[in-house]
């Protein structure tokens, strides 16, 4: 089991420690439900040091991640970021992450935890020439600040120093990196430095007013607003046509990426299953991963939660579900199996707050 560099610093912030990802990471401080309306009402701040980093550099690096990303990075100018994804020869995703580009011929990428060594591989065997590819993940300890307070934690914690980059952007004062993107639905920013100094930098975070928020908030954050979550609602079975991602797949770039023309086939033939958002309609028990979906009209399963929570802000169970197409659309109505009794719920738009 890996620990952050954190680490320390969580267990005298009185943590609660979980293994997550291969890591030991902090689930909640003083709980979910506070800290959650904490990053919506003012900021929070999660370790994300179990998180990877790569670097790609030199002349041919743009068109090697362009063969194997979906989105298009050329249009990134220098300084700017986007949200995109790493596919099998299937179509099936490897992995969602964020590449940024803070220099003309070199790019940054950050990747979930569990997907790192995948990930890295996969690279490593699709090899170009002019490119010089590093690991970053173990030099670097990073936490993210999120929620409409935010910025105002970076002008206490620095006075002098310059603004934040904005949204989808990126900047690099001194030995850290500001990345501008976040995952809560909130105002925020991701925080990067070698792992000797990121301990330093959260405390006086903290001291500063930011709340320590855990992985059990991350979750229902995340939910609420929709956002897939890797390993649960994102996996190589399934392709990002069907995880509702088509904005970050472009299919015309020229070139193409590994794993197009699979998803150019499911387009023309009709995507089987799309991932759907489902909200009960009651009060119920937590929805959880693996709870069967029935058909309300007592055909039988359907499918089963990907992701599931209480949503703090709505007081109600909330979950993401692969759905067959017909199923699938807002209003859907259908039945959530949760031990021995079924709740009713619908399919409704995202997101859900």
């Amino acid at each position: 089991m890996q620990r952050s560099p954190l680490h320390d610093h969580h267990l005298a912030l009185g943590a609660r420690m979980v293994p997550f990802a291969g890591w030991e990471m902090p689930i909640q401080y003083q709980g979910i439900v506070a800290e959650h309306h904490a990053v919506r009402q003012s900021a929070g701040i999660f370790d994300i040091s179990h998180m990877g980093e790569f670097e790609a550099e030199g002349p041919g690096a743009l068109a090697w991640l362009n063969g194997l990303l979906t989105n298009d990075i050329s249009a990134l100018s220098v300084g700017e970021g986007q949200y995109t994804l790493l596919l099998n020869d299937e179509g099936g995703v490897i992995d969602d992450l964020i590449v940024y580009r803070p220099g003309e011929e070199r790019f940054f990428l950050v990747v979930n935890a569990a997907r790192i060594d995948r990930d890295r591989d996969w690279l490593l065997a699709h090899p170009a020439e002019r490119v010089t590819f590093r690991d970053r993940s173990a030099e670097l300890g990073a936490f993210a600040v999120q929620g409409p307070g935010s910025r105002s934690l970076w002008h206490l914690v620095e006075p002098g120093a310059g603004g934040l980059p904005g949204h989808n952007r990126i900047s690099e004062p001194g030995h850290i990196t500001l990345c501008g993107t976040g995952y809560t639905g909130e105002d925020g920013f991701e925080f990067f430095a070698p792992v000797e100094e990121i301990g330093s930098w959260w405390d006086r975070f903290v001291a500063a007013g930011a709340t320590p928020c855990g992985l059990g908030a991350r979750d229902t954050l995340r939910l609420e607003k929709g956002y897939p979550l890797n390993g649960n609602d994102l996996d190589e079975r399934h392709t990002p046509l069907e995880a509702g991602l088509g904005f970050f797949v472009k299919l015309d770039k020229p070139g193409g990426f590994i794993g197009r023309d699979p998803l150019v086939s499911q387009k023309e033939q009709g995507i089987p299953t799309r991932l759907s958002a489902i909200r009960l309609l009651d009060k119920a028990p937590p929805l959880r991963h693996g709870y069967e979906i029935l058909a309300a009209n007592g055909s039988g399963k359907v499918g089963e939660l990907s992701s599931g929570s209480l949503s703090p802000c709505l007081g109600l169970g909330i979950g993401l579900a692969y759905l067959p197409a017909d199923l699938s659309r807002p209003g859907t109505e259908l039945l959530i199996a949760i031990r021995d009794k079924t709740y009713p719920a619908k399919v409704v738009k995202k997101p859900f707050v």
